[in-house]
């Protein structure tokens, strides 16, 4: 399974990114696909999550300004980032697994991205 993240970038408080991942290597009828973020000297925490079952899961500090969406036929995962806030800088990931029911309740992803780096500036 290989996931490659893209469309990370800096831009200014306020301002909107949208991050891709796409995706390959694997056919799972259940799935779950995630984005995750570190910033430096933190935990990794999740942000935003989607089953197979098109059930979504955020993060209470970016409820309201991303979604989280999916492109089955190309196998791409997007998140979408509005108004965005200094204390979103981060390495943003995107993860996978076949456990669908895992959503934000674990970071035990068993596939990762190598992170794209996004940088607000206020």
């Amino acid at each position: 399974v290989q996931l490659v993240e893209f469309g990370g970038g800096s831009v200014q408080a306020g301002g909107s990114l949208r991050l891709s991942c796409e995706g390959s290597g694997y056919t799972y009828r259940s799935y779950c696909m995630a984005w995750f973020r570190q910033a430096p000297g933190k935990k990794r925490e999740g942000v935003a999550a989607i089953n197979d079952n098109g059930e979504t899961s955020y993060a209470d500090s970016v409820k309201g300004r991303f979604t989280i969406s999916q492109d089955n036929a190309k196998n791409t995962l997007y998140l979408q980032m509005n108004s965005l806030k200094p204390e979103d800088t981060a390495m943003y990931y995107c993860a996978a697994d076949r456990r669908w029911w895992l959503l934000l309740y674990s970071v035990e992803y068993n596939y990762w991205g190598q992170g794209t780096q996004v940088t607000v500036s206020s």
